[in-house]
């Protein structure tokens, strides 16, 4: 049977449930089992699809075209679980399932209520992963334990093991001891008030995992264990990792995390192996090579809402040998300061994906610079369209060439509307969703890269290049390489007589992971690095980028 374990956190949010979580389902997978991977989200909001980076991040999606929380984007890059639109549920789609259901009558005529029928549906949600190929579902549940809109997901877990068998279930408790440094020391309590909520709901902690900056001491251990209720070896230390995310999982290996799980779940204990893990790992510590990439988007100053994108360029800075200084700039201030001033010096310029008009200038501003100066560039989504647009303005000379998105009236549309979105009215999962075919075109720096013909990619977006304007861009110097299968849909552009100019209109930073970096990404860095080995390091240091910023 299926063995299930659920992930809670307590004291305070962004403890890193969703980073604990993917470790520990790297480790059982390195156990030789077989692992599933969810997220429940207490929010009220349907998906995370309409919801702004500046509160919840990045918009992570999936092959299946889920819009899905930040935290999927972990459990992708370190486990091999098939995540679809099972893997991550808000309250929002339960309650609304729940409603749906009682509008059919299938309750007939019953009082809907929290408890059994909320409770119930968010059982069935965790109940869909489990099946015969399956040793272990790993179920993370959103927010802190206390919060009022969690409840029923800790009510529902609570039930669950009244369902599947105690012995078919495991909790573990992510939780923080703050130290005081005018103290000097670690305070338990606040752990203690988190265990006591959660036990008076009626869970109780198998496992305790505590995050921590200090060391903490066999006696603080002692007293955990005696007032959480816990053993002693079930007390694990999580400190603060000083170099890199791709720590945790070889600090949990070191305080043995792995076999307590597997010895109480009971689970065949086999001998992990992450020595690729430890190699990583020593890559990172060791770079041959140092490139300096500038950022600029409209949420630079917010790092998780292109989480995907900056893990993506350490993946492939760790192919590469190389650190990846990356200085996020928000695309407002290159408008105000000018490019010159702000991106001299880089050996790289991205801009990613987003919508609307702000800081949309300062973008293509930017792609300019890169352009004019043999910069390796890379555009993701909205940084291929205004990769378009800016070609469209100074090279072609199309006068206000622009974006019906951001200019309805422009003479120029070199970026338009799809066409199966133009009756669509509703704002949440409906755009371009989800993995798509592209053929590449021989001889292309995408195909260099990619090594294959055909490719799969995860979009999201509801405007494209405008295919009336194909043959001029081309005849000036910029191609469409990738296309949809019917040629229609133009995924790829580039700049062949450029060092390296690749815009994509989907998103490859879905698609990475630290120990295969996304084939796009490894082309950008390596050609960022022999850059970096013409011009030699007679630039700008990023602290005077910093402060420029500031």
């Amino acid at each position: 049977m299926t063995k299930h374990i659920f992930v809670t956190g307590g004291v305070v949010s962004s403890l890193g449930k969703g980073l604990t979580s993917a470790s520990i389902g790297l480790l059982l997978e390195r156990h030789g089992l077989t692992v599933k991977m969810q997220k429940l989200d207490p929010y009220i909001n349907v998906d995370p699809g309409t919801m702004s980076p500046y509160q919840h991040g990045e918009v992570y999606v999936l092959d299946d075209g889920s819009e899905t929380d930040l935290d999927l984007g972990h459990y992708e890059r370190f486990t091999h679980s098939p995540l679809t639109r099972d893997s991550n549920y808000t309250t929002g789609q339960i309650y609304l399932s729940v409603i749906e259901k009682e509008r059919r009558g299938e309750f007939l005529g019953k009082t809907v209520q929290v408890i059994p029928h909320i409770t119930n549906e968010i059982k069935n949600c965790i109940h869909k992963l489990a099946d015969d190929e399956t040793d272990v579902v790993i179920t993370e549940i959103g927010g802190t334990v206390g919060d009022i809109e969690s409840q029923p997901f800790l009510e529902a877990i609570r039930q669950f093991s009244l369902d599947a068998g105690k012995e078919n279930c495991l909790y573990i408790h992510l939780t923080l001891l703050p130290y005081l440094r005018a103290a000097g020391e670690l305070k338990t309590k606040p752990t203690q008030h988190s265990v006591g909520m959660l036990r008076e709901i009626g869970v109780q902690p198998d496992i305790l995992i505590c995050r921590t900056e200090q060391e903490i001491s066999h006696e603080e251990r002692e007293k955990i264990a005696l007032f959480c209720n816990v053993p002693l070896e079930s007390v694990i230390e999580e400190k603060d990792m000083e170099f890199s995310i791709y720590e945790v999982p070889i600090a949990l290996r070191e305080h043995k995390l792995d076999e307590l799980i597997v010895s109480k779940i009971g689970l065949p204990k086999n001998e992990p192996n992450i020595d690729d893990w430890h190699e990583l790992l020593h890559d990172m510590r060791n770079p041959v090579h140092e490139v300096n990439i500038a950022v600029v988007g409209k949420y630079a100053e917010h790092k998780d809402a292109y989480k995907s994108i900056y893990e993506s360029l350490d993946h492939a800075g760790i192919r590469n040998r190389a650190q990846v200084r990356i200085v996020p700039i928000l695309s407002e201030v290159i408008e105000q300061e000018g490019a010159e001033r702000l991106l001299s010096g880089f050996d790289g310029i991205l801009v990613p994906g987003g919508f609307g008009n702000r800081g949309i200038e300062g973008k293509i501003q930017s792609i300019k610079y890169a352009r004019e100066r043999n910069i390796p560039y890379f555009g993701i989504c909205l940084g291929m369209q205004t990769a378009c647009i800016e070609f469209g303005r100074n090279v072609i000379e199309l006068e206000d060439a622009h974006s019906t998105e951001f200019e309805r009236n422009t003479p120029h549309p070199v970026i338009c509307l799809l066409d199966e979105q133009k009756n669509i009215t509703d704002k949440g999962g409906t755009m371009r969703l989800g993995a798509q075919p592209c053929i590449l075109k021989d001889e292309s720096q995408a195909k260099q890269c990619y090594e294959a013909e055909e490719i799969s990619e995860r979009h999201r977006h509801r405007y494209e290049f405008n295919n009336q304007y194909r043959q001029q861009f081309a005849a000036h110097g910029m191609e469409v390489t990738g296309t949809s299968p019917d040629g229609m849909l133009p995924e790829i552009v580039e700049i062949p007589d450029h060092p390296w100019f690749v815009a994509v209109q989907f998103h490859p930073e879905f698609k990475s992971k630290p120990t295969g970096p996304h084939r796009l990404f490894n082309g950008f860095i390596a050609a960022t690095v022999e850059r970096r080995k013409i011009r030699g390091d007679n630039e700008p240091k990023p602290e005077a980028w910093e402060s420029l910023l500031d």
